[in-house]
């Protein structure tokens, strides 16, 4: 493991032991399922290093321990990465971590996402969470937006793509072998038009939200 990974794992294993950020704390498999699996797909998928040249903020939704939002943050210190996770526990402790890391770039947020309207340029990453015809619709936003998802190898037998709006188009659809893992599936959307001013503020009418700008946490 890496200096980084020593030292993650060290305060999950123990400060934070009794918190469940995470059930795997094997070396290699906290390495390999955790660490590799979060940053592999940004440093091995063409588009997604393009990408970075192209924004500098990162939203994470839903980080749970917070993966891949530190690793990922941790080997791009130029980039703004923002966490949304909606158990405000650990939410704090994983702000707690990157602060005893030594991250700088980092920022987490007891926030429901769906609740923030995007008003920077941006990357948006799901691990684990939700569906993605569930999930693309609840973004909000008249910038552009690069929506990746971390999703099983058995992907395609769990959801399909044929229904997306659109809004949307997939500009990326790649089967990485993580070592020691069933391997993962990277799929990345970008949003064809962005919505117009009005079609925000009609949104905000028509659902009754109280919508917190994306600016708001930066």
């Amino acid at each position: 493991m890496n200096d980084f990974c020593k030292k993650y794992l060290e305060q999950v294993r123990g400060e934070f032991a009794g918190i469940n950020l995470t059930r795997i704390l094997s070396d290699d498999d906290f390495y390999n399922k955790q660490y590799v699996d979060s940053v592999f797909p940004f440093s091995n998928i063409k588009c997604l290093k393009n990408i970075y040249k192209k924004v500098n903020v990162h939203v994470d939704v839903g980080f749970g321990g917070g993966f891949p939002l530190l690793p990922l943050a941790s080997l791009n210190p130029g980039t703004k990465f923002i966490g949304f996770e909606a158990r405000g526990k650990k939410a704090k402790v994983v702000s707690q971590i990157a602060q005893n890391i030594g991250l700088k770039n980092v920022s987490t947020y007891h926030q429901r996402f769906e609740n923030v309207y995007i008003d920077k340029d941006c990357v948006i990453t799901f691990k684990a969470v939700s569906t993605i015809k569930n999930l693309l619709p609840q973004i909000i936003s008249d910038k552009t937006v690069y929506a990746v998802f971390y999703k099983g190898p058995n992907f395609y037998e769990l959801e399909d793509l044929d229904w997306l709006p659109k809004h949307w188009e997939i500009i990326e659809e790649t089967l990485l072998e993580i070592p020691n893992t069933d391997g993962r599936m990277i799929v990345v959307l970008r949003n064809r038009n962005v919505l117009r001013r009005t079609e925000v503020n009609n949104f905000k009418k028509k659902s009754n939200k109280n919508l917190v700008s994306l600016s708001q946490f930066l």
